[in-house]
């Protein structure tokens, strides 16, 4: 690890003007250090945020608002949000294992960095850490890297189950900086890597992230997430979804569906989407929807498995939620 100064903001206004000037932000640090042991990342200050007051839970008829400094383990295990919104509680628990879930922040969960070996590796090419020096995973061992939205410099997955539920639901994540505050969809947060792999985030310089919302809706209760991986403890997903429905007398009312282990951000499928509203529920209409979820797919050398097991991810996942 290099050296580098750390310092606690106490406030708001003094969080905004160290990240103005440069500083890094950490709060659970659960990503962060470990990148800074492996020297993958290198920051020189870090400014600790925790004593912010970006710690409330709301559940209203508006939805659900959420702190950044709220904990992973607090959120899942928040009463409404189980009830309202379980395909939240449900990524959050799939996402780590307890001592992790105690200690990240929600928006942390948001700024993981990839799981790429070749990314945390410092001796492999990898265009999200030194742009411009190559991507090894294109021809490497890429069993885990993505199907969907990678480019010819970048192919890795992005790691956040949170994110996956997130999008699904519409939310909105809150940004404050020395320039004002934004609001932008989840959705569009996460930035395909495209020819600049490292821009990972919609973010600018100093912005922090305050807050997320998740609009409410009649789709938000019958929602659940479903990860599959190679173990059921502390693994990433080969392949992940989270489906909520409106289901009003035997026709289906609405539906929001997205994907995770597959591609290089938290990806929605519109097309399965479109093909289950105004459909009635039932195997025909689960298998025919999910028939379309890898619309758009291309498989490298080692992650062709990954087109089938996500089309069965999401008909799976429509059945648990959906019924037959």
């Amino acid at each position: 690890m290099y050296p580098f100064v750390f310092s606690k903001a106490a406030t708001e206004s003094a969080a905004l003007a160290a990240g103005a000037d440069g500083a890094r932000y950490i709060a659970g640090g659960t990503t962060l250090v470990d990148l800074m042991r492996e020297t993958v990342e290198r920051p020189s200050r870090l400014v600790d945020i925790n004593g912010l007051p970006y710690r409330d839970i709301t559940v209203s008829s508006e939805g659900l608002r959420v702190g950044a400094l709220v904990r992973m383990s607090e959120l899942a295990a928040h009463p409404d949000v189980r009830s309202h919104y379980p395909v939240i509680a449900q990524s959050l628990e799939l996402g780590a294992f307890a001592q992790l879930r105690n200690m990240a922040s929600i928006g942390g969960n948001l700024m993981q960095r990839p799981r790429c070996p070749y990314f945390r590796d410092v001796y492999s090419a990898c265009n999200r850490r030194s742009p411009g020096t190559g991507c090894d995973a294109v021809d490497g061992d890429n069993r885990m890297q993505a199907v969907l939205g990678g480019s010819a410099h970048c192919v890795a997955t992005h790691p956040s189950d949170l994110a996956v539920a997130l999008v699904a639901l519409d939310a909105v994540v809150h940004l404050r900086s020395t320039a004002g505050t934004r609001a932008v969809p989840v959705a569009e947060f996460f930035l395909r890597p495209g020819n600049t792999p490292h821009r990972e985030q919609d973010l600018r310089p100093g912005e922090l992230i305050t807050s997320v919302h998740v609009p409410a809706g009649p789709h938000t209760r019958r929602s659940g997430y479903l990860k599959v991986r190679d173990r059921q403890s502390y693994e990433f997903a080969l392949a992940s979804a989270a489906v909520a429905l409106d289901i009003r007398g035997s026709v289906i009312r609405g539906a929001r569906v997205a994907v995770g282990g597959v591609a290089t951000v938290p990806w929605r499928l519109p097309r399965v989407e479109r093909a289950l509203v105004g459909a009635r529920p039932g195997r025909a209409t689960w298998t025919e929807a999910a028939a379309r979820a890898a619309d758009g797919a291309r498989a490298l050398s080692g992650n062709a498995f990954k087109i089938r097991l996500l089309e069965r991810t999401v008909r799976r996942q429509l059945t648990t939620i959906g019924g037959l």
